[in-house]
């Protein structure tokens, strides 16, 4: 199997820039049944454009960044939830998170965080806590403008989070 990171024009990037990471090889899928316009959007030239953002280090290995669909731009710069959530996660307070892109009228889109916070933190820590938290950890323009405690996130029967639940909200994306 061949497998490379390329940009929006499907030009490969240069190691350690994130782009899409695509695949080809005899075991790789020959269409989406009964679903040509998805086949022609997913398979280009041999290449299955897997919708994983990814970069490659200078061994070779590839590292998953977060999902096309689920990438944020603000400003006109790419944020990846993953990594937002990631640093949430590290704030003692925070049991679980979720980041979504939600429409703004100035920045095209804008980060909200949701949080669950761990029993023993709830009433005690604000939003304004969780944003100073992000603005030490983070690029000013991957900082949640929104955030939101919650008592649980919505889930599917297999635990994942449901992402556009959240999104209704405070607003639609796409």
């Amino acid at each position: 199997v061949e497998a490379k990171v390329v940009d929006e024009e499907g030009k490969e990037v240069p190691v350690g820039e994130v782009g899409e990471l695509i695949v080809k090889g005899p075991n790789i899928m020959k269409g989406y049944w009964n679903r040509e316009e998805e086949t022609q959007r997913a398979l280009k030239e041999g290449w299955l454009y897997t919708g994983d953002m990814a970069r490659m280090d200078q061994d070779g290995y590839f590292y998953i960044v977060d999902r096309k669909k689920d990438m944020i731009i603000a400003g006109g710069y790419n944020i990846y939830p993953r990594e937002v959530e990631e640093v949430l996660y590290q704030h003692p307070a925070v049991q679980e998170a979720a980041v979504v892109g939600v429409p703004d009228p100035y920045r095209g889109e804008t980060v909200a965080a949701f949080l669950v916070l761990k029993p023993e933190h709830r009433g005690k820590v604000t939003e304004k806590d969780i944003e100073a938290f992000c603005r030490e950890n983070l690029a000013a323009y991957k900082v949640p403008r929104i955030i939101r405690f919650r008592e649980s996130l919505p889930k599917s029967s297999v635990g994942k989070v449901l992402k556009r639940e959240l999104t209704k909200e405070v607003g639609v994306k796409g």
